[in-house]
């Protein structure tokens, strides 16, 4: 039987195939186009003039409401104000809700607004303080 120790094991070189990964890169940035395009956006503009009349509508942590700063004890009681706003069709409905106010609170409030058909509405976070 013949020693096979001396015989060398194959490696494998990996620095051709780095070299060539290396150019196929360099290659592949240089033919890139260079985003140079643009687009064009037309955005709103307000026109000229005073800002439309917003009410604030705040829910507390209890479920307390606040009109403009006057308390509301009830949604029975919010109905009529919610129709003037919805009737004057300018005026910009601003729900305030507290991080930790009820949600069957602020879900009556804005079911309410939407079937009185109140168009402009928006729901903000309270700043904290």
């Amino acid at each position: 039987m013949a020693n096979v120790s001396h015989l060398a094991e194959p490696q494998l070189n990996a620095t051709p195939l780095i070299d060539v990964l290396l150019v196929l890169l360099v290659m592949l940035i240089l033919t890139l186009p260079v985003a140079t395009q643009s687009t064009t956006l037309n955005l709103p503009r307000d026109p000229a003039g005073t800002p439309p009349p917003a009410v604030r509508l705040e829910i507390l942590y209890g479920g307390d409401m606040y009109w403009n700063g006057t308390h509301v004890s009830s949604i029975d009681d919010l109905t009529p104000l919610l129709e003037e706003a919805a009737r004057s069709g300018e005026t910009v409905l601003r729900v305030l809700p507290e991080k930790r106010a009820p949600y069957e609170r602020v879900a009556q409030v804005l079911a309410a607004a939407q079937r009185l058909h109140v168009e402009k509405l928006s729901v903000l976070p309270v700043p904290d303080p």
